[in-house]
């Protein structure tokens, strides 16, 4: 975990620098890159919330996540993260959303194998998503997720 609270004090500290507030959507994570951000002193400036989005009638109705789109290729999807991303963004009122959604294991989900995640990022110039291959444990998995999640955040502020 050190690596991550060091990745999510870069990240508070750049937010507050540049007066940004930043929203999650989790499904894999389930809350892990908010509780990481929570942990951070100065948190509070920033962190606007958090939507914890494992169902799919979550991502659709809370993020607003296109039905559509998640019958057509499922959860784990990076157009899913996208969505994802820009949904907790306007929900929560924030400049900076940012998403998780994955196959942490043991089975593989929506034809995708164990390990794949996707990140998604979404400001006001738009959205992106970020495809990542990871192994080991489930928690391992979901622990990568997390900081790969934070990494993304620290570019999209620094960028």
């Amino acid at each position: 975990m050190t690596n991550l609270h060091h990745l999510s004090a870069e990240a508070v500290r750049e937010a507050l620098d540049a007066g940004r507030t930043v929203a999650t959507a989790e499904s894999l994570t389930a809350g892990m890159v908010s509780a990481v951000l929570a942990d951070t002193p100065g948190a509070s400036g920033i962190l606007q919330g958090g939507v914890i989005a494992y169902q799919n009638s979550v991502k659709e109705k809370v993020l607003d996540v296109p039905s559509v789109l998640l019958a057509r290729v499922g959860s784990v999807d990076p157009d899913v993260a996208a969505a994802m991303a820009a949904g907790a963004r306007t929900v929560l009122g924030a400049d900076i959303g940012v998403s998780t959604t994955g196959v942490a294991g043991p089975e593989a989900h929506d034809g995708k194998p164990v390990g794949t995640v996707y990140v998604g990022i979404a400001t006001a110039a738009g959205t992106a998503a970020f495809e990542y291959a990871f192994s080991g444990s489930r928690a391992e998995i979901r622990g990568q997720a997390c900081g790969a999640a934070l990494e993304r955040l620290l570019e999209a502020l620094s960028g």
